[in-house]
């Protein structure tokens, strides 16, 4: 835990990326790999993940994200992409594949199925945008905790305009929104940031026990 924790105030949120250092693959994997095992509720992970590597592509989105440097400059752009619509159909396909996972006979957790469904399927259309935006952010946390223990920078993002991203990227057609965005490389040795000392409230101000 103690190493957990000094990685934890060795990360910052790097202003400047060395634009000539690159994530390699089996790192990339890591952080992928636990994107993919992030806590998400019922477990339904209502997103996808977009990984931008194509330079063009981040060059056109740099205008969007008001110009910002980390969108080009960083080894990797991930951009969590959260589904604007809910059905029955997202439910059962989390069934089919649980049922399948867990060497389930096909049709042994119907009741989670309609539990979930009564819960879900009820919500107005903006409700269902803003909870699957909230469970991306679940997934970005995994991907800024596993990037420190592997001791590459992060910076997370909500400075851009969704409806460019949406646009560039094309996940309007896809029924996406793009709601969080993480730059992810190596810190530019210039980035005075990294020197800063973090500051966070104390317990006493952030904690209340009852």
């Amino acid at each position: 835990m103690n190493t957990f924790l000094d990685n934890q105030k060795w990360r910052y949120a790097t202003k400047k990326f060395d634009s000539s250092k690159k994530i390699s693959n089996a790192d990339l994997d890591t952080l992928k790999e636990a994107i993919r095992l992030s806590s998400s509720s019922y477990g339904l992970q209502l997103y996808k993940v977009i990984v931008v590597d194509n330079p063009e592509i981040r060059a056109q989105l740099q205008p969007a994200a008001w110009g910002q440097s980390q969108i080009t400059e960083a080894s990797h752009l991930f951009v969590f992409a959260n589904q604007t619509t809910v059905g029955s159909e997202d439910i059962e396909g989390y069934l089919k594949n649980a049922e399948q996972t867990r060497n389930l006979p096909e049709g042994a957790m119907n009741a989670y199925g309609d539990f979930m469904k009564g819960g879900l399927l009820n919500l107005t259309d903006d409700a269902k945008k803003i909870w699957t935006a909230k469970q991306t952010y679940l997934a970005l946390a995994n991907l800024l905790n596993a990037a420190a223990e592997l001791q590459i920078d992060t910076t997370p993002m909500e400075g851009f305009d969704p409806t460019q991203f949406n646009t560039i990227l094309g996940l309007d057609k896809l029924n996406l929104n793009a709601a969080v965005v993480a730059a992810v490389g190596y810190r530019h040795e210039e980035d005075a940031t990294q020197h800063y000392t973090k500051v966070r409230k104390s317990n006493e101000d952030l904690f209340i026990t009852l």
